[in-house]
């Protein structure tokens, strides 16, 4: 898989209010975003080309959607939020 770096991490609204309301800490996110695998890659999507990251913190297993900013160099988290395992299957990468 493709390795991630992310010099500069901007959380949007919709983000910070999700990883709330599931219990996701910001530091959670880094710890996914720096050891985490590339799951899934849109590159159409607009206004960037967004993926689907599974990292864990702990045993915690938690999917985040991300956009890459190419031009400023920044990850921006779009949501965060830990799969089910009915939806995603064993290994937490293929959507049913």
């Amino acid at each position: 898989m493709k390795s991630l770096s992310c010099k500069k991490i901007i959380f949007t609204g919709h983000a910070v209010e999700r990883m709330f309301k599931r219990g996701i800490s910001k530091s959670e996110i880094c710890m996914c975003i720096e050891n985490g695998d590339i799951i899934e890659e849109y590159p159409d999507d607009t206004p960037y080309p967004s993926l689907l990251l599974l990292g864990f913190v702990q045993e915690r297993p938690i999917h985040i959607v991300l956009a890459i900013d190419n031009k400023n160099e920044s990850c921006v988290i779009v949501t965060a939020y830990e799969p089910d395992i009915k939806l995603w299957g064993e290994n937490l990468k293929k959507g049913g």
